[in-house]
């Protein structure tokens, strides 16, 4: 997985599969479901071997695929909030009296990195009610709470130190995080949902690195839920040539030994010769739809739709848009 940049499981199996030839992963159980308009991948890394091959640590990664999700589509998109709140309340182990921590990971001045706090300006956050006005409260409505606590390079705190903070003092349940994602494929912005019960690591798909939000780090369990918002460019180019080269190989045959041996070539290496000639000229750059806006506009309030039904499981459409507005 050396060079190639992505924070989806599915990508990750993809990848391997494609370079290895085969469709099994030892030590990695997939599980797919698929519907009309859109498949649940359940990819399972359950030993030490799986997780080495695919980068990943074990536990669940659950990716949503939904190609018509940047449609704006109304019904699809609470379609597709259903379907999240069923695989989030999957890996939740929670009662009544629960606290619930949701963190708006990520830099609300740049759009694509804008997705965490997007989603915590829809959510249902209750904590305060629930704590000093007990009796405006419905049965069923868990204490949540938010935040978003910004970037290093605005804060000048690691954001892993303010999330721990806060979980000491409010000591919750659970933690989950939500953050923007890197794709190999421009064709998964926005339109698949990652949810992982094994952390994150904020900016790893951009090679920048921040710590760690996991059990481990945060001392309770953190779910993590991810959309692509933005794909390597090196990775995209690298893509680019191995279409040409198919193309070539099947519109010029008498020249097939000249691009198979181009087509043979390491992706590794391929990728880390694209990525040494271009960064230069546009270093580490990242691309992004040019409607990036409405896409985080719009996955924000899906995501957030999914957690309030999932945390709140009780409360019908009519009391939650009460208490949200």
């Amino acid at each position: 997985m050396a060079g190639i940049r992505t924070d989806l499981a599915i990508e990750a199996r993809e990848f391997y599969n494609k370079q290895e030839n085969r469709q099994d992963i030892p030590g990695v159980v997939v599980d797919v479901d698929k519907d009309e308009s859109y498949t649940v991948t359940r990819v399972k890394v359950v030993e030490d071997v799986g997780a080495r091959i695919i980068g990943k640590p074990k536990g669940n990664y659950i990716t949503i695929e939904v190609p018509k999700l940047r449609e704006n589509d109304r019904e699809l998109q609470e379609e597709v909030g259903k379907v999240l709140a069923e695989e989030v309340a999957r890996l939740m182990s929670l009662n009544d009296q629960s606290v619930i921590m949701v963190v708006g990971l990520g830099n609300w001045n740049v759009t694509p990195d804008a997705l965490g706090p997007r989603v915590v300006e829809h959510l249902l956050v209750t904590r305060h009610i629930k704590e000093y006005v007990p009796d405006q409260i419905d049965e069923g409505v868990r204490s949540v709470c938010a935040i978003a606590p910004g970037v290093l390079g605005i804060t000048g705190i690691e954001t892993s130190e303010i999330i721990r903070g806060i979980v000491d003092k409010v000591n919750p349940d659970l933690v989950i995080a939500i953050d923007a994602l890197a794709s190999r494929k421009m064709d998964r912005i926005s339109t698949t949902i990652q949810i992982a019960d094994t952390g994150i690591n904020p900016g790893s798909g951009v090679g920048n690195n921040r710590k760690k939000l996991s059990r481990e780090s945060m001392g309770v369990p953190v779910i993590a839920i991810g959309v692509p918002t933005v794909v390597d460019a090196a990775t995209m180019a690298s893509d680019t040539i191995d279409m040409v080269i198919d193309t070539l190989i099947n519109e010029s045959p008498e020249s097939g030994e000249f691009y198979n041996m181009l087509k043979s070539m390491d992706k590794t290496e391929k990728h880390k010769l694209i990525d040494e000639v271009i960064s230069p000229y546009i270093g580490n750059l990242m691309v992004t739809p040019k409607e990036i806006d409405r896409l985080i506009d719009d996955i924000a309030i899906v995501i957030a739709n999914g957690l309030n039904i999932a945390l709140h499981p009780n409360v019908d459409q009519d009391e939650m848009n009460r208490y949200l507005n």
